[in-house]
């Protein structure tokens, strides 16, 4: 039962390490296969409008599929305000550049500003509003009333217009709202048919993904969903990259919003129209499309219908997701036990806001989670110290029973049942806490307001491995992981300090594993190895305690 215990534990520090983002997360919904698909497809084809995506996902839409010559005329229409800086393409609108101006691309105070566009073809530019059903056939030249836009701290807000002429006598007129205090924007499109006859449009909004990218050499990047995702009929989906290998992912219902993001930043879209609506992601690696379908409609002469959206591309805080609305802050997915993780970050947050430092926080989180479960610990560390008195005994009966297994056992029960010691004591408490580590532990992960936090001394930042420089560099190591070796130590001494058999190759194991945990955490952000250093440390607390009392 002893060698059940350690193979245990080694088990689950592995997938608490390594499995918890591919065994645990949610994985995404099967692809859901519009109702009216062939409907639609046959109402786009004879309308002679050109097919895409949302309504055939034998045609995906492909990011820069068609190539469109840069019009040299178009201009770079810009808009600046306290929370970012934006960069509009008037050659079809897109979104050219969008730089963050309250987070850095590093740690530094003169490093760049985090951009979550960058320059690229006018094509392959997200927030590209088309009447083709996104097949990119035509990039009209939207022409602003101005080329740029300041808002200042506490100014109200200011609107941009800009009017697209399409061939047929089609005309999109777009209204683009801007505030100094938040990252969403409201938009308004105005189709407006100034021909001679009916029109037949099929309005989409494309959204493209570019430039996230995961560094595969880091530990803390091992299982962390890069790419689109949606928030359709009361359901979060998240497609990975590499299932769209195998083809477009179709979505179709209410949709909330389309998004793309990584660990700490998403850009997304809200429709405003009622649905349903049908949205279709397609391409591959760091360059992904979501091309999200308003329907085919018949507009005759002189008619004119709208769309309205709101554009959202920030950081993924839950504060701020929460004032957004609109489902957004579904987009901070702590998995399956969200239910867990979502008063545990709520708390880091609480904690902060009294101490002004995320490392206090993290420590005074810990604390109340050990508080919260030492009476469930206390039990389990009596049972293996009532387990490690009986072992005298436990080796006498292996011997006498040895050629006898099922003898051994009985006869082992009895024992058990007359000391009154449950051999699965030990184990119960730990597996009862494994929710509860797996949502701290998410939420340590993929918490923005950990990012470029700073704790006390040298660590400056909690999202990254801590590092003491020391005038020169070590190979590999760079500087001296202080923090990760004191938590080494303290496991080691914990693992002293925990009942164990006499069994020798249970004892090798235990004492490899502070060794096996110093170099996996590495390279793991400090905020978790603070976590684990402070846990290891209420555990010794714990384990004396039991200790003294049961001095033998």
């Amino acid at each position: 039962m002893d060698m059940y215990r350690a193979f245990l534990a080694i088990v689950l520090s592995f997938v608490i390490l390594f499995g918890y983002q591919y065994f645990f997360a949610p994985p995404p919904p099967p692809p859901q296969q519009p109702v009216e698909q062939a409907q639609v497809q046959t109402q786009v084809q004879q309308a002679g409008v050109q097919p895409s995506s949302p309504f055939a996902s034998q045609l995906p839409v492909s990011p820069g599929a068609v190539v469109i010559p840069e019009d040299p005329t178009a201009r770079n229409i810009m808009i600046e305000t306290p929370l970012y800086s934006l960069i509009i393409d008037e050659q079809g609108g897109g979104v050219r550049n969008f730089i963050l101006k309250d987070y850095r691309t590093l740690n530094h105070e003169n490093a760049p500003y985090l951009e979550l566009v960058k320059e690229q073809m006018a094509g392959n530019l997200p927030m590209r509003f088309s009447l083709d059903n996104g097949a990119g056939g035509e990039m009209p030249i939207f022409r602003a009333d101005r080329e740029s836009i300041l808002i200042h701290e506490g100014d109200g807000q200011e609107m941009l217009t800009m009017t697209a002429v399409l061939s047929g006598g089609l005309e999109i007129v777009r209204s683009m709202i801007f505030h100094a205090d938040t990252y969403l924007i409201s938009i308004n499109y105005q189709v407006i048919n100034r021909g001679d006859s009916q029109a037949q449009i099929a309005p989409a909004m494309t959204l493209t993904g570019a430039p996230f990218t995961v560094d595969r050499s880091n530990p803390m990047a091992v299982g962390l969903f890069v790419g689109a995702s949606a928030f359709v009929n009361n359901e979060l989906s998240q497609v990975k990259p590499k299932k769209l290998a195998d083809g477009p992912d179709v979505l179709q219902g209410q949709v909330s919003w389309v998004g793309y993001g990584d660990r700490y930043f998403i850009k997304a879209v809200v429709p405003l129209n009622e649905g349903p609506h049908v949205v279709t992601i397609s391409g591959q690696d760091d360059q992904i499309s979501a091309v999200m379908s308003e329907g085919v409609v018949a507009l005759a002469s002189g008619a004119m219908t709208e769309y309205n959206y709101k554009m959202y591309f920030g950081p993924k805080k839950f504060s701020i997701l929460e004032e957004v609305g609109h489902d957004l802050s579904k987009a901070v997915n702590f998995g399956w036990f969200d239910v867990i993780a979502k008063p545990m970050h709520w708390m880091l947050n609480a904690f902060y806001a009294v101490f002004g430092n995320y490392g206090i926080a993290i420590i005074l989180v810990t604390v109340l989670v050990k508080l919260l479960f030492w009476p469930i610990t206390q039990k389990g560390l009596k049972s293996m110290k009532n387990m490690q008195k009986l072992q005298p005994k436990v080796a006498k009966l292996r011997e006498k029973y040895k050629g006898n297994p099922t003898k051994m056992n009985q006869e082992m029960m009895a024992m058990y049942k007359t000391y009154k010691v449950n051999p699965l004591g030990g184990c119960l408490p730990m597996l009862i806490q494994i929710p509860v580590f797996f949502a701290l532990y998410k939420v340590l992960l993929t918490a923005i307001e950990l990012r470029h936090a700073p704790f006390m001394l040298w660590i400056n930042d909690l999202s990254a491995p801590d590092r003491l420089m020391i005038g020169f560099e070590i190979p590999y190591l760079m500087g001296i992981p202080v923090l990760t070796l004191l938590m080494g130590a303290s496991m080691y001494f914990q693992m002293k300090l925990t009942p164990t058999t006499a069994d020798p190759l249970q004892a090798k194991i235990m004492q490899f594993m502070p060794i096996l945990f110093t170099f996996l955490f590495l390279n793991f952000a400090s905020g978790l190895v603070l976590y684990w250093f402070v846990n290891n440390l209420l555990s010794i607390l714990q384990q004396q305690l039991i200790n003294r009392k049961y001095v033998t």
